[in-house]
């Protein structure tokens, strides 16, 4: 965790820049992504390796991060897709939001998250460094889990998938 990123205001003004333990230890706002893979009214998900410093074992979104002081959100997105699930594909910015969690161990998450989507049928290459598994789950099934088991996904796939459903729902 000792990437330099990059702290913001409620507007997503940039303020300054900090490393990831500095921010998630004093809870400060900072900017991320989540990026959402859908294809044929599926959506990729991937557990969290068990042993991230949070949300450890959790599903979510296929992609998540921070860009890195000096880096726009479409590098950082294409670079940690390529990290986390070896390819990289054009994904567009869909909403934001803001959002704070306070875990058990003494992280939180304040985060100005900027939520991108893409259609991609390809090759996953997951990383098993930053995912257990991954698998590809009807959009109909994942609003069934969510609501019946709210706590199996991350705090932000709980905020940001209903968005993401109902678009897949209009398509």
């Amino acid at each position: 965790m000792n990437d330099e990123i990059i702290l913001v205001d409620l507007f997503d003004n940039e303020i300054g820049h900090t490393d990831k333990a500095d921010a998630h230890a004093r809870g400060l706002l900072h900017r991320a992504f989540s990026v959402f893979v859908i294809h044929g009214g599926r959506m990729l998900i991937q557990r969290r390796h068990r042993d991230k410093y949070h949300s450890g074992g959790l599903w979510t979104n296929a992609c998540c991060s921070h860009p890195r002081r000096g880096e726009s959100l479409e590098q950082a997105v294409g670079r940690r897709m390529q990290e986390e699930l070896g390819f990289a594909c054009e994904a567009r910015e869909y909403f934001s939001f803001v959002y704070r969690h306070a875990f058990d161990d003494g992280v939180i998450e304040y985060e100005y998250d900027h939520v991108f989507l893409t259609d991609y049928d390809g090759e996953v290459n997951v990383n098993p460094e930053e995912a257990d598994e991954i698998r590809w789950i009807d959009a109909g099934e994942l609003a069934d889990e969510l609501l019946t088991y709210p706590e199996r996904f991350t705090v932000w796939f709980q905020i940001a998938a209903p968005e993401i459903l109902r678009r897949m729902k209009q398509e």
